[in-house]
């Protein structure tokens, strides 16, 4: 079933992206993992991801050391709101965290890093939704943020990340991702001459909406259910 699942959703990333006239290959592809047990997770790195992610440490705490010893490297994505006092556990267990959406966050991220001599990848998440009940920096905060964070000598700024809002109408949907584009295209144009800022990843897309994200421009997808769940054509 898995197998299949992610051989479906590929085909179905492939005509979003022959539609739109994109590039899949420009597209990342991250499994999320919430749901799944460890003999899961390894099937999916045998059908080829190599791109996992959870939305809590204490979970992938639990499930990703018995991936050590994978033959492929696997990128490890931190996706959900990330706690202070977790910041150390997940500095050790994930090599991308997606969920900066805080000065105060990223200078824990950036003590802890440096006590472990380690670099981290991170993604600024963006609430663009403007649900009150989300975590992400609020849209006017962004390039204070930016500017704050590219101080720190330990975080790589890669991108931004948001979550679209749980609706039927899919212009609110396609609304919050291409916010979130237009975002990244004033980041990149204000940020040009600073190589420190870079927006390799804009991070959008789930099971649910992937698709319109695709549309809107994501460059990196995190879907869950839609592999490990029986799914309909």
């Amino acid at each position: 079933m898995i197998r299949d699942n992610i051989k479906r959703i590929l085909g179905q990333m492939d005509t979003v992206c022959q539609r739109v006239g994109r590039d899949p290959k420009e597209i990342t592809f991250v499994a999320i993992t919430k749901i799944a047990d460890i003999s899961q997770i390894q099937e999916i790195l045998e059908a080829g991801l190599t791109h996992i992610g959870e939305s809590k440490v204490q979970e992938a705490e639990e499930k990703f050391p018995a991936l050590e010893n994978a033959d492929i490297k696997v990128t490890r994505h931190m996706v959900g709101h990330l706690q202070t006092n977790k910041v150390k556990t997940a500095l050790e267990i994930f090599d991308v965290i997606q969920s900066v959406d805080s000065i105060k966050l990223a200078e824990v991220i950036e003590e802890q890093a440096a006590k472990l001599e380690k670099k981290i990848d991170i993604l600024i998440q963006v609430n663009t939704s403007g649900e009150e009940q989300k975590f992400g920096a609020a849209p006017p905060e962004l390039f204070l943020l930016i500017n704050r964070i590219v101080e720190l000598k330990h975080l790589r700024l890669q991108g931004l990340m948001t979550i679209a809002p749980l609706v039927e109408d899919k212009e609110v949907i396609r609304k919050c991702f291409r916010d979130l584009r237009f975002l990244k295209d004033a980041v990149e144009e204000r940020f040009s001459s600073d190589r420190r800022v870079s927006m390799k990843y804009l991070s959008m897309g789930m099971s649910g909406d992937y698709q319109i994200a695709i549309e809107e421009g994501s460059s990196m997808v995190r879907i869950g259910r839609a592999i490990f769940c029986d799914q309909k054509e």
